[in-house]
C-alpha cells in the first residue's frame, strides 16, 4: 500500500510573552528582567530591528507567529521591545529618556555634579543639567494611562529644579564649615531633595485622579490614588537608592585619593575618574534599583479607596481580593 506524505503544522510556542520571561515574585526573577532590558548595549539596536522586535511580538499575539520562529527569538524580540516601547501605550520611547540611557546619561550628569560643586555657579548649572534629564526620564516612564499636560510638566520641572538648587546651595554653605567630605556629599542630598518634588510632580494626574487598576487577569476595576501613591513611592526610593552608591561611596574615594600629592596635582584626571567610576556603580544599581519592587505592583482590596473597595464586591463578591497596578520605572 502506497504512503502519502502528511504536511505537519509546526506546534505554536508556548510562550506567555505578556509576562516577563523570570518568575516577577522574587529579586532575582525581576533582577533577571531588568538586567536585559535596562542593558545599555539595546541603545545600539537599529530603529528597523526595534520595529522587526515590536512586529515579531504583536504577530505572537495575534497568533501568526512566523513559522520557524525559536522560543529564545521570540524573548530576545520581547526583551528588546520592552527596553524601547513603554508598555502602557506601545509607543517607542525617547531614547535619552529609555531605561537603557540611565548608564550612559546617568554617570555623565553624575559625574559633573560629583565634580563641579564648589561654587554657585557650578552648582546651579550641573543641578539644571541633571534635573533636566530626570524629567525627561521620570515623563517617558511614567504610568501612560494617567496624563499630565503641559503645563503640569513645566511645573514639576521648575519645582524639582528649584528644590535641588535651594538644597545645594544651602547645604553648600553650611558644609563650608564641616570636613570636606560633607561638601562632596553635597549633590546627592540635593538630587534626593529634588527627586521627592520631581517624581510626584511629573506623576501628579496619577495622584489627582488615581492610576488604572485590574485583576489577576488583567480586567480593569476602576482607578485608584491610594495604588498611585504607593507606585510613586516605590519608584522614589528606587531612584534615590540607584544614585546612592555613586554618590556617597566616590566622594570619600576621592578625599582619600587628594590625600597623595600625584592625585592632587593630576586635577585633570579627577573629572574622568569621577565619572568612570559612577558608570561602574550604575551598571550594577540601575537593574537592582529597578527589581527592588515588582513592575506589575499589587494591593489588598481592603487597603483601597472605600468607593472602589464597594464597587469591586458589588461587582465580583470577594471573588477579586487583590488588584494590580503599573507602578512606573
Amino acid at each position: 500500500m502506497e504512503q502519502t506524505d502528511v504536511a505537519v503544522k509546526p506546534e505554536r510556542l508556548q510562550v506567555d510573552i505578556d509576562k516577563p520571561r523570570w518568575d516577577q515574585s522574587t529579586f532575582v526573577g525581576r533582577l533577571k528582567h531588568f538586567a536585559t532590558i535596562t542593558d545599555m548595549r539595546k541603545l545600539f539596536a537599529s530603529e528597523k530591528k526595534l520595529d522587526k522586535a515590536k512586529e515579531l511580538v504583536n504577530l505572537y499575539r495575534s497568533g501568526a507567529c512566523p513559522p520557524g520562529t525559536t522560543e529564545e527569538q521570540l524573548w530576545q524580540a520581547k526583551q528588546l521591545y520592552d527596553s524601547a516601547f513603554h508598555p502602557d501605550t506601545g509607543d517607542k520611547m525617547n531614547l535619552f529618556g529609555r531605561m537603557t540611557f540611565q548608564v550612559p546619561g546617568g554617570m555623565a550628569l553624575t559625574g559633573l555634579l560629583l565634580h563641579f560643586y564648589r561654587t554657585p555657579v557650578e552648582v546651579a548649572l550641573s543641578q539644571w543639567g541633571n534635573q533636566s534629564f530626570n524629567a525627561l526620564v521620570n515623563y517617558t516612564n511614567r504610568n501612560a494611562a494617567s496624563e499630565i499636560s503641559t503645563k503640569q510638566m513645566l511645573a514639576a520641572y521648575l519645582s524639582a529644579t528649584g528644590a535641588a538648587l535651594g538644597v545645594a546651595l544651602g547645604l553648600n554653605a553650611y558644609s563650608k564649615k564641616a570636613p570636606p567630605v560633607v561638601a562632596r556629599w553635597v549633590p546627592f542630598a540635593a538630587v534626593a531633595a529634588a527627586n521627592a518634588v520631581n517624581i510626584p510632580l511629573t506623576r501628579q494626574s496619577e495622584l489627582i485622579h488615581g492610576v488604572t487598576v485590574t485583576d489577576a487577569d488583567g480586567n480593569e476595576l476602576g482607578l485608584s490614588k491610594k495604588c498611585a501613591e504607593r507606585g510613586i513611592s516605590q519608584v522614589l526610593l528606587s531612584r534615590v537608592l540607584m544614585a546612592a552608591p555613586g554618590m556617597v561611596f566616590l566622594p570619600m574615594m576621592m578625599e582619600s585619593l587628594n590625600k597623595r600629592a600625584w592625585f592632587r596635582r593630576a586635577t585633570w584626571l579627577h573629572l574622568p575618574f569621577q565619572t568612570f567610576g559612577v558608570g561602574v556603580f550604575l551598571v550594577a544599581m540601575v537593574p537592582i534599583a529597578c527589581s527592588l519592587f515588582p513592575q506589575r505592583a499589587s494591593m489588598d482590596v481592603k487597603q483601597l479607596e472605600n468607593e472602589l473597595q464597594d464597587e469591586i464586591r458589588k461587582r465580583f463578591g470577594k471573588n477579586v481580593d487583590k488588584v494590580y497596578f503599573n507602578k512606573g520605572l
